[in-house]
């Protein structure tokens, strides 16, 4: 076994469809589509987003005007604050009591007014927010297809809406494997499986922390479920309890909008070191709300309507394009805020083809690097340089100088705005330089999708799985041509559809706030396969390509399901529960439900003391 980590399903949900099949991928090659995968993509969507008509399912997918499904961008909700008249005797205002709890009115007199409410007479020049409506900066946002809601397909009980999109994420990556959980941990030990699935920013909605935040300023209670909800973590605790009830490694990180990479490097270690067979990998975010994109605005990270008025000359009356709101590489302005969630899942070589499993990419290696000192904590800096060259020198040292210059690709980070045009032009400008890559092909799938913060790469990686099987880079759709700041010498923007060709690799490339900085180094299908027929044997190989074809229809069947409307994600609420009664202990190892894991408790040669 070569312990080498492969990728064998991929699901999830962003504004351009569901993950798995790779149909979000070929939303964005619409147009390139053979009429089979459109057709097929064509129904995916309708099943999600409950029309049939196809002008209906490309207006309401990708980046568009945030819908009021969200929330109104034109009338959106605030307190203003004024003062009653020093000239008025006195604002008398009526309320109930109890609920949220009583006190003192500050600044007013409060006096019975019945047998149930109070009225309060607060002195002139008081202190009062008024409920009154602004329009806010923003319009344009990569939301979830309309129509679609992943909380409507399970008891989601007031779930906040990223856990949501986990646990469709999940199931849609177990669809996509064309396994059940039961089958996968029946063949694997419970301690060889690994689940790091989060949010970069933890759940901000009203069924998580952002409604416990406001709950008390608004004249709510705060729930029992909103603090422990809110959690960044709580996605993948969601997974590992109520999708697949399993006892897995568990842990995951957060590196801003790096959250996914970060990831699936612990992934890929627990693989590689051998602590697990399994992992399962991920990140979700929906920060489509006003709360969050407030924030983004006042740090001038977001693309605002006035910002794109003014690189299209537009008046300020006039409706800006949403569409094109994230322009990557381009002149731009900022970057959209997007939801997604993704979901891979690893195996090691030999699990993968005893299984047979899909094949769809070599995961090897995972760069992880601070940027050092900074003079802004938002700011990009030069730990990026590392990570993309660590990656690079992983991948010379598996494939050789000649393939590494000629048969790779990056998937840029890609952001839309004005300092990463030219921040990660000029790095990977100067490691195709160092490492001999003449043309670059370099894509930046944002400009459909928009910026899912902490699911950001997750998106990158998983259309990156679509440009292997299609063999087309999406172009960057948003940009008629380049800024004239971005370094272009040896590299080549995907201004137009590009065939892929045989790319041996692929560089997943992430930049978070606060210095986060992370690349993954992927290989090919055909690569992967060329590895592990080396690995195991041509006889091997031949087994696995015949139990891959079970595997094949399984997945089929699925497919045809999930089109039919007939299908739900895997959710277990209160189920196989376990109790003390249920677990056995012994010095040597402990025993549940139908499982012994060995306590062996190895260490190192030299730290036993006698």
């Amino acid at each position: 076994m070569l312990r080498l980590p492969v990728i064998v399903a991929a699901g999830g949900i962003n504004s351009a469809g569901r993950t798995s099949r790779r149909h979000a991928y070929r939303r964005m090659i619409w147009d390139h589509l053979s009429a089979t995968d459109r057709a097929a993509t064509e129904s995916a969507l309708s099943q999600m987003m409950g029309t049939t008509d196809t002008s209906a399912l490309l207006k309401h997918t990708l980046v568009r005007e945030i819908e009021k499904d969200w929330f109104d961008h034109r009338a959106v909700p605030w307190h203003r604050r004024v003062q009653v008249s020093a000239d008025q005797d006195q604002g008398l205002f009526d309320y109930n009591p109890g609920g949220v709890g009583d006190g003192e009115v500050i600044g007013g007199k409060t006096s019975p007014l019945d047998d149930k409410r109070l009225r309060v007479a607060l002195e002139p020049e008081s202190d009062v927010l008024l409920p009154s409506t602004r329009q806010f900066d923003v319009s344009s946002a990569g939301q979830l297809p309309t129509g679609f809601n992943p909380g409507d397909l399970y008891p989601s009980r007031n779930h906040p809406r990223a856990v949501q999109m986990t646990v469709f994420a999940m199931s849609d990556a177990l669809a996509d494997l064309g396994m059940d959980w039961a089958t996968l941990a029946g063949k694997v030990p419970a301690d060889a499986v690994s689940v790091y699935i989060s949010s970069a920013m933890g759940q901000l909605d009203d069924a998580g922390s952002g409604g416990m935040l406001r709950a008390r300023l608004q004249g709510r209670r705060v729930t029992s479920k909103q603090c422990p909800f809110g959690f960044a973590e709580m996605p993948g605790d969601f997974v590992s309890a109520y999708v697949l009830g399993s006892m897995s490694a568990t842990g995951p990180a957060l590196g801003a909008c790096a959250t996914f990479l970060y990831n699936l490097r612990l992934g890929i270690a627990d693989i590689r070191a051998g602590r697990s067979r399994i992992a399962v990998v991920g990140a979700a975010e929906a920060p489509v709300n006003v709360e969050v994109m407030d924030g983004y605005v006042a740090m001038g990270a977001l693309a605002t309507d006035k910002g794109l008025r003014q690189i299209d000359g537009l008046a300020d009356d006039e409706q800006v394009d949403n569409r094109r709101a994230c322009r990557p590489f381009g002149e731009n302005c900022g970057f959209t805020m997007a939801e997604s969630a993704q979901v891979v899942i690893l195996m090691d070589d030999a699990l993968a083809l005893e299984l047979g499993a899909p094949i769809l990419a070599g995961a090897p290696f995972v760069s992880v690097r601070a940027d050092g000192a900074k003079k802004s904590i938002s700011g990009p800096g030069a730990g990026n340089y590392l990570t993309v060259a660590e990656a690079m020198a992983t991948l010379r040292n598996i494939l050789g100088d000649e393939r590494l210059k000629h048969r790779g690709m990056v998937q840029a980070h890609g952001t839309g705005t004005p300092q990463n045009r030219v921040t990660e032009s000029t790095l990977l400008n100067k490691v195709a330089e160092a490492f001999g890559v003449a043309e670059w092909p370099v894509a930046a799938i944002k400009s459909y999708v928009g910026h899912s913060l902490g699911a950001a790469a997750g998106d990158q990686l998983t259309a990156t799985l679509g440009i292997w099987q299609h063999g087309m880079i999406p172009r960057i759709h948003t940009v008629d041509a380049l800024a004239d700041d971005v370094v272009t010498e040896r590299l080549k923007f995907a201004l137009t559809e590009q065939d892929s060709g045989e790319r041996d690799y692929a560089l997943i490339n992430s930049k978070g706030f606060g210095g986060n900085n992370a690349t993954a180094a992927l290989l090919s299908p055909n690569t992967t396969e060329h590895m592990l027929a080396r690995a195991h044997g041509q006889a091997e190989m031949a087994a696995w390509r015949g139990r891959r074809e079970a595997v094949a229809a399984e997945q089929a069947a699925t497919e045809a399901e999930r089109v039919a409307g007939n299908w739900a994600p895997s959710y277990h609420f209160d189920e196989g529960v376990l109790t003390d009664t249920d677990v056995t202990v012994t010095s040597q190892s402990i025993a549940f439900a139908g499982q012994t894991i060995s306590l062996n408790g190895a260490v190192p040669e030299g730290w036993r003391v006698d």
